[in-house]
């Protein structure tokens, strides 16, 4: 049976990094699709026939960005031996992440579409989802050690630390100086927990 259309002539892993690449950039409302098919080499058409919408792939691309990126500081925080020392490295893990120089200096989770037109109210829903989702797995972790009656507090504060650090991050906060702001949240701990 004949196929239908040309044969596809670019790699679809590379092309998803290479829109990676670009929405990490520009954030989701700053990319365009020409901007997008001029990085992947590809016409805007072969985005659409092969990825979706802009949503779409965007979607994909935070599938890879979490799988990637994403993953070091969730990696630390599940293999942590205890509590204290899971979220400890989480933060380090995150900040060695959103300062790495071949990279924007911020997580794409906390800054690529956190306010814009209201068309793109999905992707912003389906960032704070996955910001949500961050908060849960911070929670699950430290329910393991933790009271409950402490449990929630703490999962959101240790939370917003990990958010705070992509905005310093991006801001122009450098490695030592976020690495401080760790050891304060780290002292914090011991009050947390008494």
């Amino acid at each position: 049976m004949a196929t239908r259309g040309r044969p596809r002539t670019f790699d679809p892993d590379v092309a998803l990094r290479q829109a990676l690449d670009v929405f990490w950039e520009r954030g989701y409302e700053g990319t365009s699709l020409s901007d997008l098919a001029a990085a992947m080499g590809i016409r805007s058409a072969s985005i659409y026939a092969y990825f979706g919408s802009k949503e779409d792939l965007f979607r994909q691309v935070m599938a890879l960005y979490g799988a990637t990126a994403g993953e070091p500081p969730r990696r630390a925080l599940r293999e942590g031996p205890t509590a204290r020392e899971a979220i400890h490295a989480m933060l380090r893990a995150t900040a060695d992440q959103i300062t790495h120089p071949e990279h924007p200096h911020y997580c794409m989770l906390i800054l690529a579409a956190p306010t814009g037109a209201v068309e793109n109210h999905a992707v912003r829903q389906f960032l704070a989802d996955g910001r949500h989702g961050m908060y849960l797995e911070i929670r699950d972790r430290l329910a393991k050690e933790i009271p409950p009656a402490d449990l929630d507090a703490m999962a959101r504060y240790y939370t917003t630390v990990v958010q705070g650090l992509s905005i310093q991050a991006r801001d122009g906060a450098t490695r030592p100086e976020l690495e401080a702001v760790i050891t304060c949240a780290m002292a914090a701990w011991d009050t947390l927990t008494a």
